[in-house]
C-alpha cells in the first residue's frame, strides 16, 4: 500500500502520460505533484480527475509570484479544484496574499524558500544578498511562517535546520531533491536520499525522474516507500 510521505511528481509531456503512470502506479503512490511544465498539456485537468475519480492528493506546483492581488486572485482560483498543496515563491506579500485567496478552502499554501537546483553562485549571478545558502533558506523560511505559509519548500540538507525553529511547529516541510542511493542527480544540486530526508524531520518528499524513468516504475516507488519506513523503525 502507499504511503503519502511519497509525492510523486508527474513531469511527464502531458495529461495523458500522467494518467498512464498514475494507472502503472496504483496503490503504491497516493500523492501526486503536477508542475508549471505540466499546465499547457492539460495539467489542471490531471488533477481534478486524479482528485475526483481516483481519490489521490494533488500538490499543484506553480510557484506562484507577482503582486499581491494577482497571487491571491490566482490562488482563489486554482482552490476550487480542491488541491492540497500549492506552492508559491516565499515572499512574506506573497505568502500573505496567497493564504487570502485560498481562505474557506482546504488547499495548504506552501512557500519555496531556495529552489533545490540552486547553489551559491547561481545566487550570485541573480544578485541574492550574501550568505550560506542554507543560512538563506532558514531565514526564508521563517519569514514564510511569520506570513502565514502552512509549510514550506527546501532541500532535504536544510530540513533540520528549519524543523527546530518554533515557528516551525505544526508546519509542513517538503523536500524535492530526494534521490535513492545511486540514482542520477539531474538538475539537483542540494540532495539527499529519503532515509536522510525523513530523518531530517521532513513530511514529504517529492520523487520525479527516479520513478518514472524506471522499468518498473511501481517497484522503484515501493523501494523508496520501504526504505523511509526502515529509516523510520531504526530510529525509534
Amino acid at each position: 500500500m502507499s504511503d503519502d510521505r511519497l509525492i510523486v511528481a508527474l513531469d511527464v509531456p502531458n495529461a495523458l502520460a500522467g494518467l498512464d503512470l498514475a494507472e502503472k502506479l496504483g496503490d503504491a503512490v497516493s500523492f501526486y505533484k503536477i508542475g508549471l511544465g505540466m499546465l499547457t498539456g492539460g495539467g489542471l485537468a490531471l488533477a481534478n480527475e486524479l482528485k475526483q475519480e481516483l481519490g489521490k492528493r494533488i500538490f499543484l506546483d506553480m510557484k506562484l509570484f507577482d503582486i499581491g492581488a494577482t497571487v491571491e486572485a490566482a490562488v482563489r482560483g486554482l482552490a476550487q479544484y480542491e488541491l492540497d498543496f500549492l506552492t508559491v515563491h516565499g515572499d512574506p506579500y506573497v505568502v500573505r496574499a496567497a493564504k487570502e485567496g485560498a481562505a474557506n478552502s482546504n488547499t495548504k499554501i506552501l512557500a519555496v524558500t531556495i529552489l533545490t537546483s540552486l547553489d551559491r553562485s547561481d545566487l550570485d549571478g541573480a544578485l541574492i544578498k550574501d550568505g550560506k545558502v542554507s543560512d538563506l533558506v532558514v531565514e526564508r523560511a521563517g519569514r514564510a511562517f511569520d506570513a502565514g505559509a502552512d509549510g514550506v519548500i527546501c532541500s532535504p540538507n536544510e530540513a533540520a535546520l528549519i524543523r527546530a525553529l518554533p515557528e516551525a511547529d505544526g508546519r509542513l516541510i517538503v523536500t524535492p531533491g530526494v534521490r535513492p542511493e545511486g540514482a542520477d542527480l539531474g538538475d539537483q544540486k542540494r540532495v539527499a536520499t529519503p532515509a536522510n530526508a525523513v530523518r531530517n524531520g521532513v513530511d514529504h518528499i517529492v520523487v520525479g525522474r527516479p520513478v518514472w524513468k524506471a522499468v518498473d516504475p511501481r517497484a522503484a516507488a515501493q523501494a523508496i516507500t520501504k526504505e523511509m519506513q526502515r529509516a523510520i523503525q531504526l530510529d525509534t
